[in-house]
């Protein structure tokens, strides 16, 4: 967790000191240099006497006031933009302060009793020459510093066994990943040019290397000339379209490319940027724009309060907790029933993350019995609370629809109403696109979740209730991305259920960036839709996977059409028919607008579909959630006539 720094004006800390003894020898010679270029024909005798009187003064003067302008808390290796603006800033008012003291005090000059000389100011000139000179040295120095380090005075020399490497990108990312190799000789990697889409750089060197030509037009051309070992992608907000076009032209020349990490990767790490350059993943290539907030602005709502994640060691619940943990909350309590999950996020919370002991707590209880969390929530008191425990595997979830329904429905209900009657300040749900037009009982049993949260916003207005509901997210034990990831690894075939079947893809801390501004939305049991991009073809993406694991679809990785299963989708979709789409102030993020239910009426629901799941009649209590979940589309079947989700069957013909 973040704390403020405790820095004072002038840190001595082992750097400073050599530091500070530097500036104040440059700045000796800097006034001394002053007097001697202004007198040029001799320096008179009154003006010697002011010089050697007054010299230290200049010294010790500045010496404070660049400290007071925090010029010694880095190595001068580091000095950027900022620390140069500062040198200025320093350097002008050390300068008039030294005029202004002497001024004041008038350090007697005495040259005779017979002169009557009693004191002299320091000449405009000299002051002008004293300031150009001090800027000069103390920038100087600092300058050189950081040009010897970025770039030996021996030159660069790559090691022979050195990789080739082509840096698309001569922004600033190109730039850095280029510092670095020069810094780095041990890396054993030889920059052989840029690539860049800015035709203005085109033939012009960047930091001493040539940018060879454009990204689109001229890529194929350059990398069968220059033949690199390797590509690296130096743009971390580049486009999943102009990433997977680099793959695809580099893999049918055999050059493996890799990538800086994403500008969300890079604002949570730090250290070597070249050691951070990863191989191409999926979510590389998927063509969609990546969402970047300011996690600060938008989780400010959160600072002070007491946060409550379930499912707090799932893929969305665990990354929940390390971004609501990055804005200081008064307390973050991780909740989940499953023991390993909710010991692994809390120790990466404390150890990793450096997040007091005392900030969190680690509760093993389940979602499901109420009378455990009434006790949670009364010791704990939440104000926050992130509801994200839910089961997700659609198979699964068919072949057991008597816990799916459990879980996910009655559960969020019994969550929402402990939720406000102990005066939560927020609740917010995770649903999922597949609570629409639901054709399965994990759809389904989501979609009455969002009843319940609506119904709840109408009953307890003390607390402000919302539903966030978006599609797949790569990388989640949901996610199709893990499977095929591991029939790669087997050797495959990897299974496609439908050539034509579409998804929606997001990546884990990009959906939870848009989950927590919505907590911030939410004032009445609202559905918030996350803005997803373009569907993807499940197909495509099975072959992209197969060939940034250097392999060739067909040929060395099988690709089979295995058939939908039941209740599977070909496309699926954000919004109901009868829903209608309003824009909301984020632009990643709009609202789902319905006719809420009134709660008596959600009750009703609850009570049908809890005593068939005391029954434990799966069959029955499938088509009940599917009944109840089409209750809101227009001309919608009658509950007789309505289609159930379908129920896995054991071989007797009895249902599971």
């Amino acid at each position: 967790m973040r704390r403020p720094s405790k820095t004072t004006a002038f840190p001595f800390h082992r750097h400073a000191v050599p530091q500070a003894l530097l500036d104040g020898g440059l700045v000796a010679l800097a006034y001394f240099l002053a007097y001697r270029l202004r007198f040029d024909q001799g320096l008179p005798e009154i003006y010697d006497a002011l010089f050697e009187r007054t010299w230290w003064w200049a010294v010790l003067i500045s010496v404070v006031v660049f400290g007071a302008f925090r010029m010694y808390q880095r190595w001068w290796r580091y000095t950027g933009q900022r620390d140069f603006l500062g040198i200025v800033q320093g350097v002008v008012v050390a300068t008039l302060a030294l005029a202004v003291l002497v001024t004041i005090v008038d350090p007697v000059t005495r040259i005779s009793r017979d002169a009557g000389v009693v004191g002299v100011s320091i000449p405009n000139g000299v002051l002008a020459l004293h300031l150009l000179l001090t800027l000069l040295f103390v920038g100087g120095a600092r300058f050189v510093a950081r040009t010897v380090h970025e770039r030996p005075l021996t030159g660069f020399r790559a090691r022979k066994d050195a990789r080739r490497i082509l840096i698309v990108g001569a922004g600033d990312g190109g730039r850095l990943v280029l510092r670095e190799i020069v810094r780095n000789a041990e890396l054993g990697l030889n920059p052989v040019g840029f690539v860049d889409d800015d035709k203005r750089l085109i033939g012009t060197r960047v930091d001493g290397v040539r940018v060879l030509g454009d990204t689109e037009k001229d890529l194929p051309r350059i990398l069968d000339e220059v033949e690199p070992d390797e590509v690296t992608i130096a743009i971390p907000s580049a486009p999943g379209t102009m990433r997977a076009r680099i793959v695809r032209q580099c893999r049918e020349r055999g050059i493996p490319v890799r990538t800086l990490p994403t500008v969300f990767e890079l604002l949570q790490t730090g250290g070597n940027v070249v050691r951070q350059v990863r191989e191409i993943q999926v979510e590389d290539v998927l063509g969609r724009e990546p969402v970047v907030m300011d996690i600060d602005r938008v989780g400010g709502y959160l600072q002070g309060e007491v946060v409550m994640v379930t499912g707090a060691g799932g893929s969305i619940g665990s990354e929940l907790c390390r971004q609501i943990a990055r804005v200081a909350p008064r307390r973050l309590i991780l909740l989940d029933h499953a023991e390993d999950n909710l010991f692994r996020i809390q120790r990466e919370l404390e150890d990793d993350r450096h997040v007091q002991p005392s900030v969190l707590a680690a509760v093993l209880a389940d979602c499901k019995e109420g009378e455990r969390m009434r006790e949670v929530f009364a010791h704990h008191r939440p104000t926050v609370v992130f509801h994200a425990a839910a089961y997700k595997h659609v198979g699964l979830m068919e072949l057991n629809p008597v816990e799916a329904v459990r879980n996910n429905a009655i559960a969020t209900r019994l969550m929402a109403r402990i939720a406000g009657e102990s005066g939560v300040k927020r609740f917010v749900l995770v649903s999922t696109d597949k609570a629409v037009s639901p054709a399965t009982v994990m759809g389904a049993s989501k979609a009455l979740a969002e009843f319940a949260v609506e119904a709840a916003g109408r009953r307890w207005p003390g607390t402000r209730y919302a539903s966030v509901r978006f599609g797949n997210v790569l990388g989640s034990s949901g996610s199709v991305v893990p499977i095929f990831r591991r029939q790669i690894a087997l050797g495959g075939p990897v299974t496609v259920t439908d050539e034509r079947m579409t998804r929606y893809f997001m990546t884990i801390p990009e959906a939870v960036q848009l989950i927590i501004r919505s907590g911030s939305m939410g004032t009445g049991g609202e559905i918030f839709v996350l803005e997803m991009g373009e569907p993807v073809s499940i197909l495509q993406l099975a072959k992209d996977m197969i060939e940034l694991s250097g392999l060739t679809p067909g040929r060395d990785i099988a690709i089979e059409v295995v058939g939908r299963r039941p209740g599977e989708k070909l496309d699926e979709d954000l919004f109901n028919d009868f829903e209608r789409i309003v824009p909301t102030d984020e632009d990643k993020i709009r609202r789902a607008e319905r006719e809420t239910l009134e709660p008596e009426t959600v009750e009703a629901m609850f009570d049908q579909i809890q005593l068939l799941v005391l029954e434990g009649d799966a069959a029955a209590l499938a088509a009940k959630v599917s009944e109840l979940s089409a209750i809101h589309v227009p001309g919608a079947v009658q509950p007789s006539e309505a289609r159930a989700p379908s129920v896995a069957r054991r071989p007797d013909g009895g249902s599971v």
